[in-house]
């Protein structure tokens, strides 16, 4: 009866100790992974990013060689620091909701006269989307520090956001997931990645206020179009169409979740 007792006894003290040592486990890969992220910002590649794209901002080319001095990002024509917090926003000129991807293909075309369309058409990182990747660099660089502010007062502003919540939630696809399958609550995460919980604010620095971001794994600058394109990839859903609706939808339901977290874009990423 004394053995039977010890084992019992020592069986409910596993037992017991069990999630402690998981839950220390799990802390210790988080701490880990922001350690190293942390040892790598002082030498974050998006600085090269950041320099390309203020020099492409202020370059005059295209058919009417013309540079993106004048462009208007929502603060008025030429003014950079702190428009990226305020994106997507509602923009009269053009009539529609814009993220800062479809916002500088306007400028491209109505400044600087170059095809748009080809340049949404283009494969990430190349020609003129790694121009458009490395003015998202700098343009995001100018506000970082500052809160996400994203307005939502415009008719068109909370609509797109209503329509950016369903496409979250939206499931579908051979594994029927939803981007809420990932970040639709807290403490999940893949492998040692943690996954935020984007239906709500997740903080400074986190989601949204992450991005556009560097990525190590790839060795390229992704910007948020891109970031939710290889989200699109891993649900196995079709790629949706550049600066589209859609993504621009799911940009405003994220940024506007996230109003008031510090922007630390362009961050650096696995």
């Amino acid at each position: 009866m004394q053995l039977k007792s010890l084992v019992a006894l020592l069986s409910a003290a596993l037992a017991a100790l069990s999630p402690g040592v998981a839950t220390a486990q799990a802390k210790s890969a988080a701490d880990g992974i922001a350690e190293y992220r942390k040892m790598l910002e002082d030498g974050n590649p998006a600085e090269l990013f950041e320099a390309k794209g203020e020099d492409l901002w202020k370059k005059s080319r295209g058919p009417k060689n013309a540079s993106l001095q004048q462009c208007d990002l929502g603060k008025g024509p030429g003014v950079v620091k702190g428009a990226f917090v305020e994106l997507p926003r509602w923009f009269a000129d053009t009539g529609k909701v814009q993220d800062l991807e479809s916002r500088l293909l306007t400028c491209m075309e109505r400044l600087q006269g170059l095809d748009t369309k080809a340049i949404a058409a283009e494969r990430f990182g190349r020609g003129e989307q790694a121009n458009m990747e490395a003015l998202v660099a700098w343009i995001s660089a100018e506000s970082r520090g500052m809160k996400m502010n994203l307005p939502a007062s415009h008719p068109e502003e909370r609509r797109m956001y209503e329509l950016g919540k369903r496409a979250f939630f939206f499931r579908g696809g051979p594994h029927d997931f939803s981007c809420a399958t990932c970040h639709g609550e807290a403490g999940k995460r893949i492998r040692l990645q943690d996954l935020p919980d984007l239906t709500k604010n997740p903080g400074d620095g986190i989601g949204f206020a992450a991005w556009p971001a560097y990525r190590v794994s790839s060795g390229e600058l992704w910007s948020m179009q891109r970031r939710l394109n290889d989200c699109f990839r891993q649900q196995r859903f079709p790629y949706p169409g550049y600066a589209s609706d859609v993504t621009i939808a799911l940009a405003s339901y994220m940024g506007i979740n996230a109003k008031g977290a510090q922007s630390i874009a362009p961050s650096i990423k696995r």
